[in-house]
């Protein structure tokens, strides 16, 4: 039953890491209603966290009962963004491992879990891989390695271990990962298909909030608005605290021309949880409405967010070039989506050591990257107007309109900012859109 319930906390913790970016908290000092709203939805959470401490008060040598606390953690922190729970999960699983290393594939696969919420994915796969040798059957442990191996670039072992995951369990969190397996080759269609199905195996409304988000994104990256806002209606009507959910309601209505609607809910989701791609998606906005002066408060409340989340063991060259790029220090963002880079080869890393080197006035470099994003197969429309930019900026006219036609074709909606940039540029090259 203990094991039971620690996979339970990592499934949970899991079940949307392969499509989120990590987010970390910046509190303010007074409590806004939507903070108490997240604080009765963590509640639970708390109360878990007080129950397996005070069990392992009465029998501190309880193995497994360290792994489950270490797990509450982590759910913790993906919960409230707040990266401070992450030095009590490390210690709590290092505890378990401490009472009992052989064969405690628990307190490892919450360490994998761990090192991927860090970002530290190599060693989240050499923790899953170690589960796997303590039981080679162990669905959760597959969902670690599959996450890692997603953003080290290993597509062919990410696909390999998606589907060891399927075949040993299959269910929400295997079907989740092998949706954003397809549509990192290019197979959107696929990719829906499979997230319909992880719905319908959704078991709570958080389950069914995450599952309609991610069905969500599918439909406004194809740049179906209204399947698009249909899928977050849904997942707000099922969670009405989903961040992910209001973040893309907010992109709809920035699409749909509503700015003060986007607006509203940029500001709502970032004061209760403030994650930097969030407040930097928040400041592009406000620029786009003339608000530079919060915008640029946003820009460096994301900066603090990406410090806390850093001094807590976390690692994430591409908020760090984001943020780099947003202020205009494009030789830094450069240095950080190469770092980045060189960590992994996911084609987000390559699609933003190509933007960065682009916005260095590096083009025949960028380009290399750019091309690379791409060669999996996935082709979004943000990844063909940045390769359609720098072929323009190289000269290649027929190239660059093939690439902005295609940005706007796949999405026209894609960035409130970006968006009309590629129009400008397709039109002087003759194209229209």
């Amino acid at each position: 039953m203990r094991r039971t319930l620690i996979r339970l906390g990592i499934a949970a913790a899991l079940a949307a890491a392969v499509l989120t970016v990590a987010t970390v908290a910046f509190r303010p000092t007074a409590e806004a209603p939507a903070a108490r709203t997240v604080a009765r939805q963590v509640d639970p959470l708390a109360d878990r966290v007080a129950r397996a401490q005070q069990h392992l008060r009465d029998v501190p040598g309880d193995w497994a009962g360290w792994s489950a606390l270490g797990a509450a953690y982590l759910e913790q922190a993906r919960v409230t963004a707040d990266p401070g729970r992450y030095p009590q999960a490390e210690q709590a699983a290092r505890k378990s491992l401490a009472l009992r290393r052989a064969g405690n594939g628990d307190a490892l696969v919450v360490l994998g879990a761990l090192a991927n919420a860090r970002h530290d994915f190599a060693a989240a796969r050499d923790q899953a891989r170690a589960a796997l040798r303590v039981d080679p059957a162990d669905a959760d442990a597959y969902g670690v390695l599959a996450d890692a191996l997603t953003q080290l670039g290993d597509a062919r072992g990410a696909t390999g271990a998606v589907q060891r995951m399927l075949d040993t369990k299959p269910g929400l969190a295997a079907y989740a990962r092998a949706s954003y397996d397809l549509e990192l080759r290019g197979r959107i269609p696929e990719a829906t298909a499979l997230m319909r199905r992880a719905l319908d195996d959704a078991v709570d409304p958080h389950d069914a909030a995450f599952c309609r988000t991610q069905l969500g994104d599918l439909a406004f990256g194809r740049g179906d608005l209204r399947g698009a806002a249909d899928h977050y209606a849904a997942a707000l009507a099922a969670d009405s605290t989903s961040i992910a959910a209001q973040r893309g309601r907010a992109r709809v209505r920035a699409a749909q021309g509503d700015l003060p609607g986007a607006l509203s809910d940029y500001a709502d989701l970032t004061a209760r949880l403030p994650g930097p791609s969030y407040l930097i998606e928040y400041a592009e906005l406000l620029n786009v409405a003339g608000r530079t002066a919060q915008a640029d408060e946003q820009l460096s409340l994301a900066s603090a967010a990406q410090q806390l989340f850093t001094a807590n063991g976390g690692q994430d060259g591409l908020a760090t070039a984001a943020l780099a790029l947003a202020t205009g220090r494009r030789a830094d963002a450069v240095t950080a989506a190469r770092a980045e880079w060189n960590r992994r080869h996911h084609p987000d890393v390559a699609d933003t050591l190509a933007w960065s080197l682009h916005a260095a006035g590096r083009d025949a470099e960028a380009l290399t990257y750019a091309k690379r994003a791409i060669s999996g197969g996935a082709h979004p429309s943000a990844y063909a107007y940045h390769l359609g930019l720098i072929e323009l900026s190289l000269g290649h006219r027929d190239e660059a309109r093939a690439e902005l036609t295609r940005a706007l074709g796949t999405n026209p909606y894609f960035s409130p900012v970006d968006g009309p940039t590629a129009r400008r540029a397709l039109a002087a090259l003759g194209g229209s859109r």
